[in-house]
């Protein structure tokens, strides 16, 4: 009889070996992230970052993720999780003004929010100070979303477009403003992390028109913001 009880519990102990997950992350619960920003977010070709960097998060065993959003992924050469709020045109301050974002963060509800905006803020010459006070808004929006939301804030790529010669230097006022915003509107609770996308990203080579990412721009954002991404996942 002690025989037979040993053979079941070994057999038993064999079972829930075999059973297990071999990968620990398929275990935990799916880390829900939303992409929000305007056509460099969201547009076909131009938000394939998004799709590079879910790639890149797969291939470092990286996969208790979800995208999510109230916009499907675009078509970027290979299946990905590409849900996102990327809505091209829009402005950061009409987004705040117009409180577009509370519905997208009801739909969605993300524990970490990426954010890339204000290119058309610059382009339409709206300052720094005017750009960031909508930030503010939309994080106490997040935050009203999930007290303890995860923001990842991008230093926004550069651009050179050939109608806007202020543009460039308007978005190094803007990036600026925001390593300076980030500091003072973070929380223990509630973390704002800056990403320096604009640090090596190179408008001839990484752009189409001076502006929107191309393939290689979009693998380039993808690299720049891995690192903070997988940290807030990991928690």
């Amino acid at each position: 009889m002690r025989l037979n009880t040993s053979f079941a519990t070994i057999a038993s102990l064999v079972a829930l070996v075999t059973a297990a997950p071999t990968d620990l992350t398929e275990r935990q619960s799916a880390v829900r992230i939303m992409a929000l920003g305007d056509s460099i977010t969201g547009s076909p070709y131009q938000g394939c970052w998004r799709a590079y960097l879910w790639q890149k998060l797969q291939q470092a065993g990286i996969k208790n993720t979800d995208f999510v959003g109230t916009l499907p992924g675009q078509g970027c050469g290979f299946q990905y999780d590409g849900e996102n709020e990327g809505h091209g045109g829009y402005l950061a301050v009409n987004i705040a003004s117009q409180n577009q974002l509370p519905p997208w963060l009801s739909s969605s509800k993300p524990d970490i929010v990426l954010m890339h905006l204000g290119t058309n803020d610059v382009w339409n010459n709206r300052s720094p100070q005017e750009i960031t006070t909508a930030f503010s808004k939309l994080v106490d929006q997040m935050r009203a979303s999930k007290s303890t939301m995860k923001i990842v804030v991008a230093k926004i790529i550069p651009m050179n477009p050939s109608n806007c010669a202020d543009c460039g230097k308007r978005v190094v006022a803007l990036n600026a403003e925001i390593e300076k915003w980030a500091v003072g509107k973070t929380s223990n609770q509630s973390s704002i992390t800056v990403v320096d996308v604009w640090t090596g990203f190179d408008t001839k080579t990484m752009t189409g028109d001076g502006v929107h990412p191309n393939d290689t721009g979009s693998k380039k954002l993808a690299d720049s913001w891995y690192q903070a991404v997988a940290a807030a996942i990991k928690g």
